[in-house]
């Protein structure tokens, strides 16, 4: 499965388009992205960053939605099945 995380727009670099690239924010951690998919963004715009390319803007409300949704999955999950209650030896 793949997975695409939002992040927020910190600065720009480069004037080439396919070399441009932007320090992003995702919760604290901030990374260099590749910007080349979408020359149209811009400093605080929200952008989902797939592999380090971000290939999609997003609203703030959709970054923020798909935030909790992250979260959430923080959550251990435990199965019942399993004879061990998940923990690995």
């Amino acid at each position: 499965m793949c997975l695409a995380v939002p992040g927020r727009i910190l600065s720009l670099h480069g004037e080439d388009p396919l070399q441009r690239t932007a320090q992003v924010d995702f919760g604290g951690v901030v990374k260099e992205i590749n910007m080349a998919f979408l020359p149209e963004c811009g400093v605080q715009d929200y952008v989902l960053v797939h592999v380090g390319f971000a290939i999609s803007k997003v609203d703030e409300e959709e970054a923020k939605r798909i935030f909790e949704a992250l979260d959430s999955l923080e959550e251990p999950v435990r199965d019942d099945s399993d004879p061990t209650g998940g923990e690995v030896a």
